[in-house]
């Protein structure tokens, strides 16, 4: 299973607000830390603000922080808003559906399951996890409690 762009550069920009808490970060800092598209970077930024990860301020000396404690945004819930949907096989809920043994398949169910235990893994861990203690991390990524 391979996440998508949204998920990768929602996941980035959650590590670089939680190393830099007493800052605002900006879209064009993160994306240019990260060496990632500006622009492609701004959907995410918008797509985590409404889901209530991030608090987006506008303005001259705006920029991005966390909307919540790093121990309150879980990655399984970060990968649910930022991916379209799971069907890795087309009978899963989300693809076309079009498959003429999906009635008689067995692995649908196999796939599902492994989605899920995928999931089940993601929902065990939270933004805290990733940056606590983790100095080599801080430093990349130019936190002052490095």
């Amino acid at each position: 299973m391979r996440l998508n762009l949204h998920s990768d550069y929602a996941l980035r920009l959650l590590m670089h607000l939680a190393a830099n808490r007493e800052v605002l970060i900006t879209i064009t800092e993160t994306a240019s830390r990260f060496d990632i598209s500006k622009n492609h970077l701004m959907k995410v930024a918008h797509l985590l603000g409404k889901a209530g990860f991030i608090e987006t301020i506008r303005g001259r000396s705006g920029g991005l922080r966390l909307a919540r404690n790093p121990s309150d945004i879980n990655i399984g819930d970060v990968v649910r808003h930022t991916e379209g949907d799971f069907a890795i096989v087309e009978c899963l809920p989300g693809g076309k559906g079009t498959c003429f043994i999906a009635p008689s398949c067995r692995l649908k169910h196999v796939m599902k399951e492994a989605t899920d235990a995928f999931m089940s893994v993601l929902d065990q861990y939270n933004l805290d996890y990733l940056m606590k203690n983790n100095i080599d991390l801080l430093s990349i990524l130019g936190s002052d409690a490095a």
